[in-house]
């Protein structure tokens, strides 16, 4: 069963940090483009973060710029997202997902439709 699951969400004060993790059960996250998304309450989800798996490049919306950083391990089949200088208004539901490598290079990478695999999602709270 092909399967990603979320994790390392929580509450924080703002101006704190958190490490989200997506790890993948049944396939290898390597080949995949992988993006991270956000679903605040009574907002649309948006895309945060996604790292292509050519060479490593990686994209940011510009809400989360210079303070987010999207990374891989490919020894762990992991993709994680350190959250760094965490405000208010980053209060959501993050979710990671796995899309084809042209994912990342097509159009807009956060195109959530060109997504394959989805996880469960992690609850991020900041909290003054």
């Amino acid at each position: 069963q092909l399967q990603l699951v979320e994790s390392g969400g929580g509450l924080v004060q703002p101006g704190g940090s958190l490490r989200l993790s997506c790890a993948a059960s049944g396939f290898t996250l390597d080949y995949y483009t992988i993006g991270w998304f956000r679903q605040a309450p009574g907002k649309e989800r948006e895309g945060v973060s996604c790292i292509s798996s050519s060479d490593g490049s990686t994209y940011y919306a510009d809400s989360v710029k210079g303070r987010f950083t999207i990374s891989r391990d490919n020894a762990k089949n992991t993709v994680s997202l350190q959250m760094n200088s965490l405000k208010p208004e980053d209060t959501a539901v993050y979710y990671c997902a796995a899309g084809p490598p042209e994912t990342y290079y097509i159009g807009s990478p956060f195109i959530d439709a060109h997504y394959d695999y989805w996880g469960q999602g992690t609850q991020v709270t900041g909290s003054s």
